[in-house]
């Protein structure tokens, strides 16, 4: 029997505590040399895709930006457009999101990023539906929750429609006469609905892949549907073994419904991990890591996110306050409705650290720096193995802790061992597209040819 290949996505930060800013080795989230030592490593270790994440606004805390978090990033199309000139093979997918965009305007940037990478562009689709974000764009307020995903599923639509409008033969190439559109190359596209009225003839050529991948991160029961609807890749948060294969027959089992196959959707958690040369060694490099990401004015902000008031003369090291929340500004946020749902959040919170006897900090680091896999790389690389072999997932999404440098570790270390075991790639393929190299089925005929 043939063994399963490891599909890898290469994760550059965005928005969240995972990097360690205090590591001497940590350098600039900025600075485009950090970018492409970024991307030039992860396509040395054969990595299908980097991937950014992108967060629409800066992260502020109590009426402060929150400086713990990543302050600053500049435009993810800028970015990936300037590493497709400095890579060849590796897939460039951003974030981009369906609620702050227009379907005609992103289709037509992501269109060309994919044209001239020679078929490497991906997109993950996000949505939002809270009056924070809002604030940064000209409509203000805030989606319904429940038509957050109405105009994300019209606006895949609409951009699969655009990228497919191209004949694959559209431009015809005549020593004479030069290059010119045949007949009826490109196909009108309409729709008029509640959310969207577009007529448009799109203006950029179809890609050799056909059209950009779309990779999708929502877990609700509406994002499971978007994504067994549309997506090519999901990058989920299951990455507990039992969990993950749970969350692989579920997303799997939808996709008869659209009439697709289970190849023809990707699951790549998100993971972290830390190498050692003994057990021993790994365990303490993560203990000391975690609590480099955790360290207190991040855990007390993160409880008083949650409970909504000042927690600043708490010790971080203490036990969790005994104080209700204060939910009376939260309509003024978006989240109207949400009372219930935070008190429960607490007395889960509560329980957890009654349960493991954890202080605040503690807690913090349970929920949010446990590293998926840590040990030695044979030990390492023989999970993701397993994870892929048994079904669990098809591969995984790999975060660092240390940007630029994050994943140089894994690269030199884990990927070799992963190529000895048959189930990841020793090269890239001349001229593969990103859907080639996530073994994705080949891209509809387009409208055009119809």
């Amino acid at each position: 029997m043939s063994r399963r290949r490891i599909h890898l996505a290469a994760h550059f930060p965005g928005v969240n505590n995972t990097t360690v800013w205090t590591d001497p080795a940590a350098g600039s989230q900025i600075d485009f040399s950090s970018f492409e030592h970024f991307a030039r490593n992860a396509e040395r270790g054969f990595f299908d895709y980097i991937f950014l994440a992108e967060g629409l606004r800066l992260r502020e805390h109590r009426g402060r930006l929150h400086d713990l978090d990543v302050a600053g990033r500049p435009n993810t199309l800028a970015i990936l457009t300037a590493l497709a000139a400095v890579t060849e093979h590796i897939g460039l997918v951003g974030t981009l999101n369906t609620t702050f965009n227009e379907p005609y305007e992103l289709a037509r940037q992501l269109g060309t990023l994919d044209l001239l990478s020679g078929g490497r562009a991906g997109w993950n689709a996000v949505t939002s539906s809270d009056a924070f974000h809002g604030a940064n764009f000209r409509r203000g307020g805030y989606l319904d929750h429940a038509d957050r995903y109405a105009r994300a599923s019209e606006f895949a639509d609409l951009s699969k429609a655009l990228w497919s409008s191209w004949r694959p033969d559209a431009i015809v190439a005549n020593a004479e006469a030069g290059e010119f559109l045949r007949e009826d190359a490109i196909a009108r596209v309409r729709q008029e609905s509640r959310l969207f009225d577009v007529d448009a003839v799109f203006d950029v050529p179809r890609s050799p892949q056909g059209r950009p991948v779309i990779v999708q991160a929502g877990d609700s029961a509406d994002g499971r549907d978007f994504a067994t609807a549309h997506a090519d890749v999901i990058f989920s948060l299951h990455n507990e073994f039992e969990d993950a294969q749970q969350f692989y027959r579920d997303v799997k089992g939808r996709l008869a419904a659209h009439g697709r196959s289970e190849d023809s959707l990707k699951i790549l958690p998100a993971v972290t991990f830390v190498l050692g040369d003994t057990a021993e060694d790994a365990r303490e490099k993560s203990r000391e890591i975690a609590l480099a990401q955790v360290r207190p004015q991040t855990a007390i902000t993160y409880l008083e996110q949650i409970w909504n008031r000042d927690f600043s003369d708490y010790d971080a090291d203490g036990p969790l306050p005994d104080v209700e929340p204060d939910t009376g500004t939260e309509t003024a946020h978006g989240f109207a409705g949400r009372h219930a749902a935070i008190r429960a959040r607490i007395d889960q919170l509560r329980a957890l650290a009654a349960e493991e006897k954890l202080s605040i900090r503690e807690l913090v680091i349970r929920l949010t720096a446990q590293h998926t896999f840590v040990g030695t790389p044979e030990h390492v690389a023989s999970e993701i193995d397993r994870y892929v072999q048994e079904r669990a997932t098809d591969g995984f999404t790999v975060v660092g802790h240390l940007t630029p440098h994050g994943l140089d570790e894994f690269t030199d270390r884990v990927i070799p061992l992963l190529q000895e075991r048959g189930s990841y790639r020793r090269s890239y393929e001349d001229g593969a597209t990103l859907h080639d190299l996530l073994d994705l089925p080949p891209v509809a005929d387009p409208i055009g040819a119809r």
